[in-house]
Parts: C-alpha cells; sequence; structure tokens
C-alpha cells in the first residue's frame, strides 16, 4: 500500500471507503465514517452494527437519538461533517458473538486510525465511546468503561469517555446517577460552545 500520509485528504476518505481489508465479515465489508479536517468534535466508537452497516449512516439508531440527545444536538448539527468526525474504532460491522457484537478487528485502526486522526488539526473535543476506544485513546492504564467516565472533572475540556448510548445500557446510567445528573450538563455546555465558535 502507498504511503497513506501522502495521500490528499479526498483520496485517503475516499481509500477508506474502498477498503476490503476484512473480505470475510458476515455482512461483507461496507466502510462507514464521517469525516472532514475541518472538524472540531471527534466521535470515537466502537464499530457499526448491522443496522448501521445496512442504512451506511452512522448512529442513525436509537443509539445515536440517544447520544445527540446527551450532546444537546439535532440530526443536522450531528451530521455537518465540519462540526462532527465519527470515526470508531472499526468502520465494518464486525459480527456477532456469544455477548452481542464481536470487537472491531484491529486491522482497521491500525491501518486507517493514525493517518485520519492526524489531519483533524482543528478537534477541541474527543468523545470516547466504550472500552476498545477509551483503551486506544488513554494513557495506557487498564481502567473499566465506569472508572473511564467518572474521570470526567480531570479529562473535560479536551476529552470525555461515555458509556455506549445503546438502549442495552439502562442499568448502567440507573446504577450510576451522576452521569446524567452531572457530566451530561457540563458536556452540553462545552458542545454548545464549541459549535457557536464556527
Amino acid at each position: 500500500m502507498a504511503n497513506l500520509a501522502d495521500f490528499p485528504d479526498t483520496e485517503l476518505l475516499a481509500a477508506v471507503k474502498r477498503c476490503e481489508s476484512c473480505p470475510d465479515l458476515p455482512l461483507g465489508p461496507r466502510p462507514i465514517l464521517q469525516w472532514d479536517t475541518s472538524a472540531r468534535i471527534l466521535i470515537a466508537g466502537q464499530a457499526p452494527g448491522s443496522r448501521t452497516h445496512a442504512k451506511g449512516i452512522p448512529f442513525d439508531d436509537l443509539s445515536g437519538d440517544r447520544l445527540r440527545d446527551w450532546l444537546g444536538v439535532d440530526r443536522e448539527a450531528f451530521y455537518d461533517p465540519n462540526a462532527f468526525a465519527i470515526v470508531p474504532m472499526a468502520f465494518c460491522y464486525p459480527g456477532t458473538g456469544k455477548g452481542g457484537d464481536l470487537p472491531p478487528p484491529p486491522i482497521c485502526a491500525a491501518t486507517w486510525r493514525r493517518p485520519l486522526l492526524s489531519r483533524l488539526s482543528n478537534v477541541q473535543l474527543t468523545i470516547i465511546l466504550g472500552q476498545y476506544a477509551a483503551t486506544w485513546h488513554g494513557d495506557g492504564a487498564r481502567r473499566s468503561v465506569t472508572e473511564s467516565v467518572a474521570m470526567w472533572r480531570q479529562t473535560l475540556p479536551k476529552l470525555v469517555v461515555l458509556p455506549h448510548p445503546s438502549p442495552r445500557n439502562r442499568r448502567w446510567l440507573a446504577q450510576n446517577p451522576w452521569f446524567e445528573g452531572e457530566l451530561l450538563d457540563v458536556l452540553r455546555v462545552r458542545v454548545a460552545e464549541i459549535l457557536a465558535s464556527r
């Protein structure tokens, strides 16, 4: 493969969308992301689910509705690539195992993540969803998602870890009322400040 650092922005994005490094995926390759070098907020998630694979639009589901509510933004703002970059740990649906979706295949992050993120020079806030993204973006310490989320006072205004916004996380939200009662108010203000400064 050619040196990705030499690719112009549009060619890099096109190369990601053509990627077929994992031909054995259960639904086949279909890279899904939202990326523009002018983005101010980076959302770093896990990998698309089967519904996202079918639609080809990140977070166009109940998880996305909850995430937009957490951020205090509507669909128009969320799907503006000049505002939000959505760059998960893997861009294709990895399939399902016993406990839910399989982990993101590491080849995706190893191939594409640094070339894409290195060009996001305007990012003022990184929003991390879930354990795999938290580990990749973290300081090397092994923490649970709850421990990482609870560090929000130390990591904001530049970074915040959130639980996955899946409806299946209702129990986590009930067990951690400080998340909705304290963190989200601060996060919404931060997101609004960034979007207003464009």
